[in-house]
């Protein structure tokens, strides 16, 4: 990409606090984005090649949404902790295998996808990220959610595609979560947490494409519980 291109779209951010570059095999970080750490607030580097996102990315202490999907990424600098405005994080396919500790300060947070990495587990913290909405974990290589996950504020859990055998009962704890999704996995039925359907706030469970024919979950205890949030929620939205 030229020299005057990329000119054009930083005097374009200098004026909107947006900077969107994606699909132009990048092959690193834009360097010359630390020109506008004071005023960038979106940015979209989608569709590159980036491998490594640099230190420096802790300068962009107003940014309130940074994409970074089908990238190259195998790790995160700990400096994005420095994002405390940071509400959307999305680095879906890419090639993380672990994220850093310092994605529990980002204390803004809504949204964080990391659908399509090569995470082996659930990562550990994320109950310090009080805001949460939305935390995508789909086409990942997780295979347990651990009892630890009732500390996790995220209204929405997708954890579609992965190869889980084993949830947690305590996930029925989790304050806020009302949409659990875990389709194409390896579960049984009989790894399905009853307190999921009984004690729990879950109004939408999406258990399709694992071992056991979804119909067969009307059989379970508290079942009927279960319908009567799903009922109650879909009368909210009709």
């Amino acid at each position: 990409m030229g020299n005057s291109a990329l000119k054009s779209h930083l005097e374009t951010s200098q004026k909107t606090g947006v900077f969107q570059l994606m699909g132009k095999g990048l092959q690193e970080f834009p360097e010359e984005l630390q020109r506008l750490t004071s005023n960038l607030r979106t940015v979209d580097l989608s569709g590159n090649k980036i491998e490594v996102l640099p230190a420096s990315i802790g300068n962009f202490l107003h940014m309130k949404s940074l994409t970074l999907n089908a990238n190259r990424l195998t790790t995160l600098p700990p400096e994005i902790s420095k994002l405390k405005k940071l509400e959307t994080l999305s680095l879906n396919q890419n090639q993380l295998q672990r994220v850093p500790g310092a994605l529990c300060e980002l204390k803004a947070l809504r949204t964080l996808s990391l659908s399509g990495n090569l995470l082996s587990e659930l990562p550990p913290g994320l109950g310090a990220l009080r805001h949460l909405d939305l935390l995508d974990l789909s086409h990942n290589k997780i295979q347990t959610i651990p009892p630890e996950v009732q500390e996790l504020q995220a209204i929405e859990l997708n954890l579609n595609q992965n190869q889980i055998s084993s949830v947690a009962p305590s996930i029925a704890q989790c304050p806020r979560l009302k949409v659990l999704r875990l389709e194409e996995n390896c579960l049984e039925l009989s790894a399905v947490p009853q307190s999921v359907l009984v004690q729990s706030q879950v109004s939408l469970l999406s258990l399709e494409g694992n071992l056991f024919e979804v119909k067969k979950l009307r059989d379970m205890e508290g079942y009927d519980k279960y319908m009567e949030r799903f009922t109650a929620t879909k009368k909210k939205f009709t």
